[in-house]
């Protein structure tokens, strides 16, 4: 059943997608307001095919790759409905949407059968962790689309082509604003989540850290955020250098998540296709 709430939330998603590139396109508020309930509406139903996951699984359904991405695509549209109620860019959909619908909709080409879990998943540092880490990351995928609304429209400015597009993106400054906070939230979720992940390791496996590939990774991750806040905070990095860091640094995210469990085998494998 849980399933069937799954990809009527895609459907949902889609739906709001469609809606907020309609804006773009033909700047109409009507298509903003149904772009809005489609992405609050399919949250909800999200929301409730997880919580039936969780009751019929007996755990935190975030254990393989399925569970994981529709957990990643819940928490992307959850945190951007915060930053749009917040500064009411409603551009920002017509980018962060498409990116919570591309990732539940890669659950539909994958297992959905709850199956007994692990013994190194059977912790109750399981949700902590693993929620630290996926809300973190949500945050960093809407600082990487405000980062590429950034370049199109910094670009936009210096052809000085005042055309339709450019009275749709919002001023520089707010879109950096909105790096700026999207890292100083998303920052310390990532950074405590890699220090539960080492707490649970130590319980799990025996040692904090063992440079298994997605440690490995989640710290090069962390010293590329690391490096954006800290020049943001010292050296004074804004505007393009902060936007194109904060787009490499989701790329470092994405490759962690997937690229890691897909590609590179160790501790972590069981996050992917097959468990």
């Amino acid at each position: 059943m849980n399933a069937f709430f799954l990809k009527l939330a895609a459907l949902f998603y889609l739906a709001g997608s469609l809606s907020y590139l309609a804006y773009v396109v033909f700047m109409s508020e009507k298509a903003v307001s149904a772009g809005r309930f489609s992405l609050l509406f399919g949250f909800g139903v999200h929301l409730v095919g997880f919580l039936m996951r969780y009751f019929e699984a007996g755990y935190t359904p975030i254990t393989n790759l399925f569970e994981s991405l529709s957990f990643f695509s819940l928490a992307v549209v959850g945190v951007f409905l915060v930053v749009e109620r917040r500064y009411r860019l409603k551009v920002l959909g017509a980018f962060v949407s498409p990116i919570a619908f591309i990732l539940i909709l890669f659950t539909a080409f994958l297992p959905s059968e709850i199956q007994t879990i692990p013994p190194a998943l059977q912790s109750y540092w399981l949700p902590i962790h693993a929620t630290l880490l996926f809300v973190g990351d949500a945050i960093f995928a809407v600082a990487f689309a405000a980062g590429i609304i950034y370049l199109i429209q910094e670009r936009q400015l210096k052809r000085k082509k005042l055309g339709p597009l450019m009275r749709r993106l919002p001023p520089l400054d707010v879109l950096d604003e909105i790096n700026h906070r999207c890292l100083t939230f998303g920052f310390p979720l990532l950074t405590v989540g890699i220090i539960t992940g080492a707490i649970w390791a130590e319980y799990a496996w025996g040692s904090y850290w063992s440079w298994d590939p997605k440690e490995t990774w989640s710290l090069i991750t962390w010293l590329l955020y690391a490096a954006l806040l800290h020049g943001r905070l010292t050296v004074g990095w804004r505007g393009r250098k902060a936007a194109i860091l904060a787009i490499v640094g989701f790329g470092a995210v994405l490759f962690t998540f997937l690229g890691v469990n897909l590609l590179l085998p160790g501790l972590h494998s069981y996050a992917s296709f097959g468990r």
